[in-house]
């Protein structure tokens, strides 16, 4: 990830350009270039790079004078705050939405569900955001649509990324549970007696837990580095919005340490997950 980094960011070009006023002189500009190191052979430059990152220090931000590191750490409750309720609201409809599925046994339902859900992945992230924008924002006037100002702030973006996911989970639930259908143990607490209801939430739903944490694990480490786009349009000062201003400026610092902060977040969750699923089903220990 690193090196991948450190590729593109070379490849875009460096940086002063950027940085310097529109009237600065070509000497000006190369004399900061090379304060700023990119004058050095590429293969110095990558070592001086990986020199500093086992050291913790990813520089200082070109534009802002400050810790690339500490920026990245500043923006990160945001993202995690949008992220994380975003993934709780998509898992939690698509829970419902399945469960009513099993209970009334419905195909309308189920399809309904399902192209609805479709319907709406189909749709981009960033045009659905607008519209959410122009009906709650503009026309009716509920809901703030910029910034992280309130509580009421995180309603239109985590109503477009949680919507967005929605299909992925109802699916996946849905699988399971008609999976789980067909077993033996459920053929048995009908024969008890038992409700549909309850052999579903007491049976059923416990057992399809495996795979859906699975699939969770992967979107929500993904979704903390992925929310980008909402981040733009709602204007949420996250990291998505600080890694966008940093790749248009060519802030190599913020990028670099962005990148990284996410891959290592990616890497964490899912270890969790896989640890918390060995856990669940010690089978999969053993796989």
């Amino acid at each position: 990830m690193l090196t991948f980094a450190f590729i593109l960011g070379r490849a875009t070009g460096k940086p002063a350009g950027l940085l310097l006023p529109d009237n600065a002189t070509a000497a000006e500009v190369d004399a900061l270039n090379g304060a700023l190191g990119f004058n050095e052979p590429l293969h110095v430059q990558y070592l001086t790079f990986l020199g500093n990152v086992l050291r913790g220090d990813f520089g200082i931000s070109y534009r802002q004078r400050e810790s690339a590191l500490a920026l990245i750490a500043e923006r990160l409750p945001a993202t995690f705050e949008l992220a994380f309720w975003s993934f709780l609201l998509g898992l939690l409809l698509a829970v419902l939405a399945a469960t009513a599925i099993q209970l009334t046994g419905s195909r309308t339902l189920r399809s309904l569900f399902i192209w609805g859900g479709s319907l709406r992945h189909s749709v981009p992230d960033f045009f659905f955001a607008l519209l959410a924008v122009l009906l709650f924002s503009v026309a009716l006037g509920l809901l703030p649509s910029l910034g992280r100002t309130s509580p009421a702030s995180l309603v239109l973006p985590v109503l477009t990324i949680a919507t967005g996911q929605f299909v992925l989970y109802v699916r996946l639930i849905d699988a399971a549970l008609s999976d789980q259908a067909g077993q033996d143990y459920v053929r048995t607490a009908f024969s008890k007696g038992q409700s549909r209801a309850r052999v579903l939430f007491s049976h059923m739903l416990p057992n399809s837990v495996l795979p859906v944490l699975t699939m969770a694990g992967l979107n929500l480490g993904s979704l903390l580095g992925g929310t980008v786009v909402v981040e733009a349009v709602f204007a949420w000062p996250g990291l998505g919005q600080v890694l966008t201003e940093a790749v248009s400026q060519r802030d190599f610092p913020i990028v670099q340490a962005g990148l990284l902060v996410v891959a290592l977040i990616f890497v964490t969750v899912n270890l969790a997950v896989d640890l918390l699923s060995a856990k669940i089903d010690p089978r999969v220990s053993l796989a």
